[in-house]
């Protein structure tokens, strides 16, 4: 069990501010007058204290507060050109920021959750010990912002009011971080304390570059303490280290769910979309998925666009499973975008209107961004994320530069997308959930899609996630489990997580009809995989409307499906008509390859996910459940039709 306010308070611990008058005495000496004036209505003694401690540490030249002003965004974005961490770019309100090269994913192995001695932790996670995590802070971040200016934001993680948002403070010497802020989390200055009073926590996250320079990145830390809500980020630009509302408040709101909401919040790494069924009707879709992986491209598909990358769910007293956006903007991978695939998006990144931050893609002489996959012709020169580029450069091991980083970004607000539905996405009520989906990239072993046949299998699907590595994560590789697309951001033991899944789903407070169907996707079967040949991909972008489609058919009872032991699979017949939607033609030779069932292979992904769940102390006795039964009936269907069984045997 975690417990809140457990061991010291880093930051009280190194800054030595305690009580609020010491508090009101730094700020009175660190801040002027019209800073002052606007830190005053903020009247939390706690956040307060911590701002405090945040100045003593840091040591920053002058504090700015952030209010959301349209004067106040105007200064952290001219602060951001004259700092030279972005620079303006020929269309009007697009920018360009460039990471360090060696800061262009996500640090995984400089990444903690800082802990109490005895305290359980994921087995996936790397933790480090409160004193280790105090000497790091007092010996790294002592002065860390001399010379520069430290600014402040008040921010919501959701549609303030709602059930499952949380306000947060970020605190950076980076105005680029600010600036994203901005586009990514609503401005909640003015009722930051009736939210901390409403909701009964908050975070708070304090981020400094530094000098910036590459010899500083190996001391780099991305710090998350469990117990006190608090982040630290040193020695780093790159916003899935930085901006730590995003991953690093992720991380406890997991907790916060797991551990204090059990049954009655969720906090998911999932997208949030509505695709238009007959009739007109809606229907809502959460979904996960590692990133990198298609994410921002399933959500994109639906009519009714909520959000891209994370989702806080709960059930409501109606009984109906709800969920909200905690950002309301997107920070999303622009590698492969292109108008094929994600027509609303390349308008707003190609067209006039909207406001981008671009990072570490090319930008050409005349200032227009390029990058890979985009669809169009490219330059033969130009700046990217390696300095100067032209076509056949090479790094230092005779590898071919890009023309843009595999983990290149656009940060922008989500209204600006043709299909996003910003009513609902700002509706503190937030959206019914009626689908959830998994996927990972997955070669040669799962179908494009399968619905669980229980709750207890749709827990099942999530847990057993496998993945390719993606651009995302610096200094990883390979295929490896990646539990609900979330396990990154899963602090504590996988096990209390995994039960908090069962008794969510599971609940009797979902209502009666209410209970979402819980589905597999994967979209990376190969033809080489599947007795075809070549490396290519047995689907292309624009099949996921229809996978998506037979989901919403499916839940409403529209189609019927066929009955295996993985699950319940589309017909043939269904998926045709919904390809013909999309004016494709859909031969039945690709359905068979697609759905036809690998015995082999599915019985040693389960094998190799129950043996490492067995590992797990305390893992919940229904996923080993499900495990076995599937086995069992696969087995006995390879005694009767073989080891790779076709679909048509099964309908």
């Amino acid at each position: 069990m975690l417990e809140l306010q457990n061991g010291d308070d880093i930051l009280a611990a190194v800054g030595g501010v305690t009580v609020l008058t010491e508090a009101q005495a730094v700020i009175q000496e660190h801040l002027d007058q019209d800073n002052l004036a606007k830190l005053a209505p903020i009247t939390t003694s706690e956040a307060l204290v911590k701002i405090a401690n945040a100045i003593r540490i840091c040591k920053p030249s002058s504090v700015f507060v952030n209010t959301g002003s349209a004067e106040d965004i105007l200064w952290i974005k001219e602060l951001a050109l004259t700092k030279g961490e972005e620079k303006k770019l020929a269309k009007e309100g697009h920018t360009i920021h460039f990471d360090l090269p060696q800061d262009q994913a996500r640090l995984v192995n400089q990444t903690f959750y800082i802990i109490n001695e005895g305290e359980k932790i994921s087995s996936l996670a790397k933790h480090v010990m409160r004193t280790d995590a105090t000497e790091y802070v007092r010996t790294y971040m002592d002065g860390i912002m001399n010379g520069m200016a430290m600014m402040i934001g008040f921010y919501s993680r959701g549609p303030v009011g709602a059930e499952a948002a949380v306000p947060a403070i970020e605190i950076s010497s980076s105005a680029y971080v600010m600036h994203s802020a901005e586009l990514l989390y609503r401005n909640c200055y003015d009722q930051f304390d009736a939210e901390v009073e409403r909701v009964g926590i908050y975070f708070t996250n304090v981020h400094s570059e530094g000098k910036n320079r590459p010899e500083d990145v190996p001391n780099a830390r991305i710090l998350m303490d469990r117990s006190w809500l608090t982040t630290f980020s040193t020695y780093c630009t790159y916003a899935g280290n930085t901006l730590l509302m995003k991953k690093g408040n992720h991380r406890f709101c997991v907790d916060y769910a797991t551990y204090f909401k059990k049954e009655e919040q969720l906090s998911e790494h999932m997208f949030i979309t509505g695709l238009t069924g007959p009739g007109g009707r809606t229907t809502f879709f959460a979904g996960a998925a590692p990133s990198g992986c298609g994410k921002t491209t399933t959500a994109m598909v639906g009519t009714d666009f909520i959000g891209d990358d994370l989702a806080q769910i709960w059930i409501a007293p109606d009984g109906t499973v709800r969920a909200i956006n905690p950002e309301k903007g997107i920070f999303g991978i622009v590698e492969d975008v292109n108008r094929e695939g994600d027509p609303h998006l390349m308008d707003c990144l190609r067209g006039d209107g909207t406001e981008v931050i671009w990072s570490n893609v090319l930008i050409d002489e005349h200032g227009v961004p390029h990058w890979s996959g985009n669809g169009e012709e490219h330059p033969t020169k130009g700046l990217n994320f390696q300095g100067e580029w032209r076509q056949g450069k090479t790094d230092e091991n005779g590898n071919p530069v890009p023309i843009s980083h595999k983990n290149s970004r656009c940060t922008l607000l989500a209204e600006a997308i043709a299909n996003h539905n910003t009513t609902a996405a700002e509706d503190p009520a937030g959206v019914p959930v009626k689908v959830i989906t998994y996927s990972g990239r997955d070669a040669d072993t799962m179908p494009p899609i399968w619905a669980a046949k229980s709750m207890d299998d749709g827990v099942v699907i999530g847990a057993s996630i496998v993945s390719a590595a993606t651009a995302t994560e610096v200094g990883v590789s390979g295929v490896r489990r990646q539990p609900w697309a979330n396990a990154p951001f899963i602090p504590g033991a996988l096990a209390d997580y995994m039960e908090a899944q069962f008794t969510f789903f599971n609940s009797s407070k979902i209502g009666d009809g209410d209970r979402p169907v819980i589905a597999g996707l994967n979209y990376f079967l190969t033809h080489a995989n599947r007795g075809g040949s070549g490396s290519g991909l047995l689907g292309e972008k624009r099949d996921v409307k229809v996978w998506l489609g037979w989901l919403e058919r499916f839940a409403h009872g529209d189609v019927t499906a066929i009955d295996t032991p993985i699950g319940y699979l589309p017909h043939y017949e269904d998926l045709q008509m919904l390809f013909g939607e999309i004016d494709k033609e859909y031969p039945k030779s690709l359905y068979d390859m697609q759905f036809a069932l690998y015995v082999d292979n599915i019985v040693a992904r389960l094998d190799l996910q129950a043996e490492a769940y067995r590992n797990e102390e305390d893992t919940p006795p229904a996923l080993f459940a499900v495990y076995e039964r599937q086995k069992k009936e696969l087995l006995a269907l390879k005694e009767q039709h073989g080891s790779i069984i076709a679909i048509d045997r099964l309908a």
